[in-house]
């Protein structure tokens, strides 16, 4: 029988997109069926395989998508969505790999959901491009998304707290207001689409916020303090308002958690 880990690597060591949701998503299927051991043997690599294209650059380098109503900017936002969702499947993945033999099988079963959620998102939003006459990887992307996954390979709870609870806790402020701005354009598909991402990573978020909350409170540790300490030393970025404190609340992050830190 196949071992998680190696399955896992694997998928991680997939480069072409399309065939990258696939097997994530097969992963998680074969997880949940119980086709895969509970072994984590290998080792995962420090850097997934990315496609030839899109060309990644550094945020200070990539280029003005355009007015959000014109065809370029349509395009180039659909195209930053599809590039976030489709890092983010190799996020839960690594989470797993990296850290399910120290987290436990119920860690593993809520991140290998996660992975087979974000492969059908990418498989959503790279539909949309194409139905725009574009595709995934005919713009540059941001080269940034994999740093804090890599920064904290080390430790499960800055991995948790970083990622989880402020990477993608940030989607769950920004994406209501994109989708109103997509719905006033007209476009009716797309705003079902971001309802439907939006739903799902409310979800993602709670999965990061419990298993954290479960490692502050094995440790005699208040989750809130520990997360700030981890935040302050790992996270470059700042906290910024305005935040969706309903969304976060649902997901587990109460503003006690954030509300001391942010900017």
């Amino acid at each position: 029988m196949t071992s998680l880990a190696s399955a896992i690597r694997a998928a991680l060591l997939t480069a072409d997109p399309r065939a990258k949701c696939f097997a994530a998503r097969k992963l998680a299927r074969d997880w949940r069926l119980g086709r895969l051991e509970w072994q984590f043997d290998v080792t995962m690599p420090d850097q997934p395989a990315r496609p030839e294209r899109p060309e990644l650059l550094p945020p200070g380098q990539m280029p003005k998508r355009g007015k959000g109503g014109s065809e370029r900017g349509r395009i180039a936002l659909w195209h930053a969505l599809a590039h976030i969702e489709f890092v983010a499947i190799d996020l839960a993945l690594d989470i797993v790999g990296r850290f399910g033999a120290e987290m436990g099988r119920e860690f593993a079963d809520d991140f290998l959901a996660v992975a087979a959620d974000e492969a059908m998102h990418f498989a959503l939003l790279a539909r949309k491009l194409e139905s725009l006459g574009s595709h995934y990887g005919a713009l540059p992307a941001h080269a940034g998304l994999w740093e804090a996954a890599y920064e904290t390979r080390h430790d499960v709870a800055a991995r948790l707290a970083v990622v989880p609870m402020v990477l993608e806790a940030r989607g769950l402020d920004v994406t209501p207001a994109t989708i109103e701005r997509v719905r006033a354009q007209g476009d009716v598909g797309g705003g079902k689409i971001l309802a439907r991402i939006l739903d799902d990573e409310i979800r993602h978020v709670g999965y990061g916020a419990k298993h954290f909350v479960a490692w502050a409170e094995a440790r005699g540790e208040s989750p809130q303090k520990a997360w700030k300490k981890l935040v302050e030393r790992h996270f470059r970025g700042q906290l910024k308002p305005p935040f969706n404190d309903s969304a976060r609340l649902a997901a587990g992050l109460s503003r006690d958690y954030y509300a001391g830190i942010a900017s």
